[in-house]
């Protein structure tokens, strides 16, 4: 990609002046990199060090969109008659240049977005497993043969592409996600623009660069930097976008979807989730402690699917949480590129009040405050947004902590009597996305299956861990309906068409000339 370095001299700790270099990245558009027409940027900083700027982004205008998407309109025209196994061998290159690149691209993420650099790798590997998918979807975008009600008559569908796909991405995983979204679209024939978060924009770049160089044509993709305000609405509204795929609150989804809805887009919508582990009495406890850690307090806490309730069985309950505590106290907190740490900080100075802001709420409702609750402090921390991470027990259903979203490593633990009471306490929220249930019984697991209103369970796992493979989504205010990933994103990337053959010599009129 194309980087520019200039020189800024800024005060330095002893009062004297030092010069440092700042990178400034672009746009990628029209087949180009280039910098916003405004000439405006903003900073990216790293959350763990905010002395360190990692590199200045292009603050996007409408007319960029509007260049980008006429950019990527005209190049359907063609990209589309490209077959689709062709595009799998792109994509088989593209997945040899990320493992080459994995290590580089780790460590840029770790250092935008704050998650140690173990997450990150998976972040990485996660884009390389969407994309040696894609390799096999690329020659399986099958139809359908279907016998014909007449006779001499054949019946058949295709998938055909759409167009133009406007993409917004969340920060935290802003690979992965990004990739989601990137691949099924071009594996499907369609264009992209995609609009990264002004957290992570770089992690988008690096996708880009990686896209370019295993040989996707350039007019195909584009990335434009810039405000949900202003970049992100104009995709969402722009006549020539035939599709949009948002991850996001679900404040922001509302809003987009009945901008889409108007105009007859198609939509996809990844949103909220306020999930739940269940631990029964019968459960492995240290098996069920290590995923309540690993789900509540991995990537901070900042993971849709995060473990933000623990629901435990009154018999394993107090068990439960002395163990917790305990392992919770050996999470090591700092930058995590550096050698052990295990986590980050929140990803921004916003992300880190409405935590702290969160945790207050808590303990006005008179829930117990049993750890953590405060920023974090001390060597290596004290340039960072880093908050301890924190545990509330006495948590009841009703109590805003145990319903909101928080985004933030803050886990609320609720006592319930049976596994009954636990179902439908995890089904007490508005959304609807991830769950998981630690038991010894087969039983209640198919019960947990059945009954828990949520498009993804886990038994004896985290609620973190979705497979590239697998569709992932959820239900109620966590999304509209469709999937991402796994072969339910190619139907969403693409369009059925139904086609008939009629090769009787005579004009025959279904459903008349078949039922007489």
């Amino acid at each position: 990609m194309a980087i520019t370095t200039e020189a800024r001299i800024n005060p330095s700790m002893n009062g004297k002046t030092k010069e440092t270099r700042v990178k400034t990245y672009q746009n990628f558009i029209a087949g180009k990199w280039c910098d916003s027409e405004s000439g405006e940027t903003f900073e990216n900083r790293n959350p763990a060090d905010t002395t360190d700027l990692i590199g200045t982004f292009p603050l996007s205008t409408v007319g960029d969109v509007d260049r980008a998407v006429a950019s990527v309109k005209k190049a359907f025209e063609w990209w589309r008659k490209v077959p689709a196994p062709e595009k799998g061998h792109m994509f088989f290159k593209l997945a040899e240049l990320l493992r080459e690149r994995k290590e580089r691209y780790s460590f840029d993420m770790t250092r935008e977005m704050g998650k140690p650099i173990f997450e990150t790798r998976g972040d990485v590997q996660e884009v390389i497993d969407t994309v040696d998918y894609a390799i096999g979807e690329s020659r399986r975008m099958f139809g359908h043969t279907v016998p014909s009600e007449l006779p001499n008559k054949f019946n058949m569908t295709i998938r055909f592409p759409i167009g133009v796909a406007g993409l917004i991405t969340p920060w935290n995983f802003p690979m992965a996600i990004p990739s989601w979204k990137t691949v099924p679209a071009l594996a499907c024939g369609n264009t992209f623009v995609i609009k990264p978060a002004q957290i992570t924009p770089l992690s988008v770049n690096n996708l880009i660069e990686a896209f370019l160089d295993a040989g996707f044509p350039p007019e195909v993709l584009n990335v434009v930097h810039g405000s949900g305000s202003k970049v992100g609405n104009r995709l969402v509204e722009h006549p020539d976008t035939a599709i949009v795929s948002f991850t996001g609150s679900s404040a922001v989804g509302r809003q987009i979807g009945e901008v889409g809805g108007r105009m007859l887009k198609r939509i996809s919508m990844e949103l909220g989730g306020k999930n739940a582990q269940i631990v029964l009495n019968d459960a492995d406890l240290e098996m069920a402690v290590d995923a309540a850690v690993w789900g509540g307090f991995g990537t901070t806490g900042q993971r849709c699917t995060a473990t933000s309730r623990v629901i435990v069985e009154e018999g394993i309950h107090d068990k439960f949480v002395a163990a917790y505590i305990e392992a919770t106290k050996k999470l090591k907190l700092g930058y995590g590129n550096d050698k052990g740490v295990t986590m980050g900080p929140a990803s921004s100075e916003a992300q880190l009040k409405t935590d702290l802001s969160y945790i207050e709420i808590g303990k006005k409702e008179g829930a117990t405050l049993a750890y953590g609750g405060k920023r974090a402090i001390g060597p290596g921390l004290d340039n960072g947004y880093f908050i301890e991470p924190t545990i509330f027990t006495g948590v009841k259903r009703d109590m805003r902590i145990a319903r909101e979203e928080i985004f933030g490593p803050v886990v609320s633990i609720l006592k319930v009597k049976d596994f009954k009471e636990a179902i439908d306490v995890c089904n007490d929220t508005e959304y609807g996305l991830s769950s998981a249930v630690f038991t010894k019984d087969i039983n209640k697991a198919y019960v947990a299956f059945r009954d828990i209103e949520c498009g993804l369970t886990y038994i004896n796992a985290s609620t973190i861990g979705a497979e590239a493979h697998m569709p992932f989504g959820g239900m109620k205010a966590t999304g509209n309906g469709h999937r991402e990933g796994g072969w339910e994103a190619y139907e969403f990337y693409s369009e059925t068409k139904a086609c008939y053959v009629d090769y009787s010599g005579t004009v025959q009129r279904a459903q008349i000339d078949n039922y007489v």
